[in-house]
């Protein structure tokens, strides 16, 4: 995971010393660059931000539109966040490539408009009081119970992740291909609760609920805001850590 990669380029980090980093400024080109791995070109994606009782939501096929509207979001002091998998493409219209503010009637995404499962999805998450950001050396835990997990899976034969930096966590997410079904729900439910049985401990845990198919993810190039930004637990921007030279 010391291999960070950027579109055709590569930039050598190490990743236990980047574990704590702090709060930087969010970047509409990292924004870009993640949605050109994430999704394929043209599709629908819904970002959905939290402030508080506030949730701003709106749906996208246009990436500038999007990175523009993230960054805004971001700036504000928002949480934000897109779905992974394929949506039904008609979900464009509830706001086309702009966001709204949530209100009674108003409709998110749900399982049922989710086309096909795209990716299996782990978040790596270090065991603290709820409501607040990790400290570096809780954070810390979480990349070394990542890298455990991406060995494990390598050894299976399973193929290189992509590695995310959630700003409190990390992230592995592996290319999935599959239908969105009942199988399907149990299959990735299955493999997330085996993960996490071999896994966990009193110090990170392994996220067994993001199995559903509509679960809305950390953009990377956004802020991670979990209580106040104080020195021991700041805030700090997620980001793409390491793609794959193919998905």
């Amino acid at each position: 995971m010391e291999d960070v990669k950027r579109g055709q380029g590569s930039v050598r980090e190490n990743l236990l010393e980047e574990a704590g980093a702090n709060t930087a400024d969010s970047s509409g080109g990292e924004i870009n660059k993640v949605l050109c791995v994430l999704f394929e070109l043209g599709a629908v994606v819904e970002l959905r931000a939290f402030r508080g009782a506030t949730t701003e939501s709106g749906y996208f096929d246009d990436w500038e539109a999007l990175e523009l509207a993230a960054s805004e979001l971001d700036r504000r002091g928002y949480q934000v966040y897109v779905t992974l998998n394929e949506l039904d493409p008609a979900l464009l219209a509830r706001a086309a490539n702009r966001t709204r503010r949530m209100g009674k009637g108003d409709h998110a995404t749900s399982d049922r408009n989710i086309r096909l499962r795209r990716w299996l999805p782990l978040d790596f998450d270090p065991v603290r009081p709820a409501g607040v950001s990790s400290t570096d050396e809780e954070k810390r835990a979480a990349l070394l119970r990542a890298r455990e997990v991406r060995d494990y899976l390598s050894e299976q034969a399973w193929p290189v992740p992509v590695v995310g930096d959630s700003g409190n966590g990390y992230h592995l997410l592996y290319r999935i291909d599959l239908p969105n079904d009942p199988e399907s729900l149990e299959l990735v439910k299955g493999v997330l609760e085996a993960l996490a049985f071999k896994f966990d401990d009193d110090a990170v845990k392994l996220d067994i609920g993001v199995h559903n198919a509509a679960r809305i993810w950390k953009l990377y190039g956004t802020t991670a805001r979990k209580g106040d930004n104080v020195p021991q637990r700041p805030h700090r921007v997620s980001r793409l850590l390491e793609i794959p030279e193919a998905i």
